[in-house]
């Protein structure tokens, strides 16, 4: 089955996951998980992405963000990418790629389907076993906007910033998130939104988004086409 056009247009949430290539482990010591997450704030600033919500696991990445362009996905990941795999295979003294093709990602409704995507993202350590809380888990985005660290990589999307009018407040609210079970349905949806460049939410959503853009975004329908 041929591949769908990637769409990430400009002003609408995208869930990003990257692999690394054959699940390899693509972050060895703190100073990879540092030099990464440098390169994606510069690639962010660089090309107008801003990022919500963000985990670095040993051999893959996840981060949801709104892109002031249309292009500004696409240019933020060969920047990171290119640099990092530069990184890596020097320090390492390996050759060949890093990642696994192209990165993953989907669209996501601005409605309760962005913070589960935030929620999805930040648990991912506590589903891997790597942490009983998110809050021990040291490279996500989860001490930014459950504890109120401060980060230059995090900017917080108006969908946060309405759960509370105060900057404690939000905090509290989103903690509070948290003690809510994601259900299985929702991680599959997500996953299989990510997996095909699809898209997260609502069918009213869906529908706007292949009005406006021509594409499918949904899972095509089980059954052989047939030719007339």
């Amino acid at each position: 089955m041929a591949r769908l056009p990637r769409l990430c247009p400009s002003g609408m949430p995208v869930h990003v996951m990257h692999r690394g290539n054959n699940r390899k482990i693509c972050f060895v010591c703190k100073e990879d998980y540092l030099t990464y997450l440098g390169l994606l704030n510069e690639g962010a600033t660089a090309y107008g992405v801003k990022i919500h919500s963000w985990v670095l696991m040993t051999n893959h990445i996840h981060f949801l963000a709104t892109p002031e362009s249309d292009f500004g996905i696409s240019r933020l990941m060969q920047y990171v990418g290119s640099y990092y795999v530069r990184y890596f295979n020097q320090l390492y003294r390996r050759t060949g790629t890093l990642w696994e093709g192209r990165f993953k990602s989907c669209l996501v409704d601005s409605d309760s389907y962005f913070l589960l995507c935030h929620r999805y993202i930040e648990l991912n350590p506590v589903r891997a076993k790597m942490a009983v809380d998110p809050g021990e888990y040291p490279w996500s985005s989860y001490s930014s906007n459950a504890l109120g660290r401060k980060s230059k990589l995090t900017t917080p999307h108006n969908i946060y910033m309405s759960l509370a009018s105060t900057p404690e407040g939000r905090l509290t609210a989103y903690r509070e998130l948290f003690n809510e079970v994601l259900e299985q349905e929702a991680l599959d949806d997500l996953r299989c939104a990510t997996q095909s460049g699809l898209a997260f939410g609502s069918e009213y959503f869906k529908d706007q988004i292949e009005t406006l853009y021509g594409q499918r975004v949904r899972p095509e329908k089980p059954g052989r086409k047939t030719e007339h």
